[in-house]
């Protein structure tokens, strides 16, 4: 089984989940660190339709200016333009499998689409 993880290695979390992608026997792990490559707003869509999911409910406001800038009171086209700018906007880590889309935290959630 192939697995895309979308993965910020400060975050404690994204570590956990990569940990049991790693750890979980026949899974090929492919690693996108967004920080440094990232997300097309198309991506993000299907990502976030995937999961069940708006761009509001993915956005980060910890450790992040988007509420400074109004972002949790923007419409969805508005925040995903400011996530491709800015992919520290997106809360992580999203891990997508044949299976399906997941946002992964807490980390266990992974599990559902292995």
């Amino acid at each position: 089984m192939k697995a895309t993880i979308w993965h910020n290695p400060a975050c404690g979390t994204s570590r956990k989940t990569l940990a049991i992608l790693e750890e979980t026997p026949g899974v090929d792990v492919t690693v996108v660190e967004y920080l440094k490559t990232p997300y097309a707003a198309d991506k993000l869509r299907q990502l976030f339709a995937g999961a069940g999911l708006t761009a509001k409910e993915a956005l980060r406001l910890r450790g992040t200016d988007a509420e400074e800038r109004g972002l949790p009171d923007a419409n969805e086209d508005a925040i995903i333009a400011a996530m491709v700018a800015n992919p520290a906007y997106v809360n992580r880590p999203f891990v997508e499998t044949d299976k399906g889309v997941r946002f992964c935290r807490p980390q266990d959630v992974v599990r559902e689409i292995l």
